[in-house]
């Protein structure tokens, strides 16, 4: 790599990441309709923050010395369809370690929220009424992790201290970790009606859209909660309307299908649900730790190592 020539797209000012190395020229970019400069000198693309695909892929088809396209975000499904711009022999590498513990917060607060009434309380609070009464803590409950990666684990570390009666896990093939044991996606339909809390935490793929079907909310207990911080398809959203709307099941969503969610839309006003907007990974610990990320990849690709959390390497 020639540092002449050899560029970085990134979404921030490279004056504002420690550790960059010395061997490449850096080019801002996060979105904006005009490059700043030819991307055919790109080599390592940092993609835009919470853009839409479209701008996203927009100058992948002018980057044939690209060698490495990172995602500041966990999921990396809003790039999949640019891959095919790419030559053979480009890595694609998620943000895992950015957002875990931001995504992870949300959960907990949608689920404690949830659970003890908040939002009803903050309309109460609007029309000067006192909401009292008993609420359902997360204390003795069960709850069910759907999707154990990184995000998942982390939301499992903030369960500990709140006595939940038992926290299960699910993700695509059994195995078993530190906490336990880490139940296969097959087994859903025996675990779902044991749990009183569903957090959805895995990733968009062809076999986890449309996970959380109809079939799927008929197996959960009548009054259980689900929350869903992984994406908006993973849940079908009128199988979910119809629970709502007949007051079977709650819902905390971060996410939506579609999003962002119109105005209009029933989803917005469906009883017993909670709607925040796709903020888990949108809070004061992403910056610091995204910058991390990225100068410890370019550090690694500068060296001629391995980067770090490649998904998948285009053929």
């Amino acid at each position: 790599m020639d540092a002449k020539t050899a560029d970085v797209w990134l979404p921030f000012p490279a004056e504002e990441i420690e550790g960059l190395p010395d061997a490449f020229t850096y080019r801002r970019w996060d979105g904006e309709d005009t490059f700043p400069a030819d991307p055919a000198a790109c080599v390592f693309y940092v993609t835009p923050y919470m853009k839409s695909s479209e701008v996203t892929l927009r100058p992948l088809a002018g980057m044939p010395e690209l060698h490495v396209v990172q995602t500041l975000t966990a999921g990396i499904d809003h790039v999949l369809d640019g891959l095919g711009l790419l030559r053979p022999g480009v890595r694609l590498c998620n943000a895992r370690g950015v957002h875990e513990a931001s995504t992870a917060e949300l959960a907990l607060t949608l689920t404690l929220a949830s659970l003890r009434g908040i939002p009803g309380m903050v309309r109460g609070q609007d029309r000067e009424e006192w909401h009292s009464g008993f609420y359902d803590a997360l204390a003795d409950k069960s709850v069910l992790i759907v999707g154990y990666g990184s995000i998942g684990a982390a939301i499992e570390d903030r369960l500990a201290p709140f006595e939940c009666a038992r926290v299960a896990r699910v993700a695509r093939s059994a195995r078993t970790t530190t906490r336990g044991l880490v139940h296969a996606q097959a087994e859903l339909p025996r675990l779902l009606p044991e749990a009183d809390v569903v957090i959805l935490s895995t990733p968009l793929t062809e076999t986890t859209r449309g996970l959380a079907d109809a079939a799927f909310l008929a197996r959960m207990k009548g009054g259980a909660l689900l929350v869903n911080v992984a994406r908006g398809p993973v849940a079908d959203t009128e199988a979910l309307l119809a629970e709502l709307e007949s007051g079977r099941l709650r819902a905390a969503l971060d996410v939506t299908d579609p999003e962002p969610l119109p105005a209009g839309h029933p989803l917005w006003h469906a009883p017993n649900v909670l709607i925040t907007p796709h903020v888990g990974g949108s809070s004061t610990a992403f910056a610091p730790r995204a910058r991390r990320l990225v100068a410890r990849q370019l550090q690694r690709f500068a060296a001629g190592e391995p980067v770090e959390n490649t998904v998948l390497i285009t053929g």
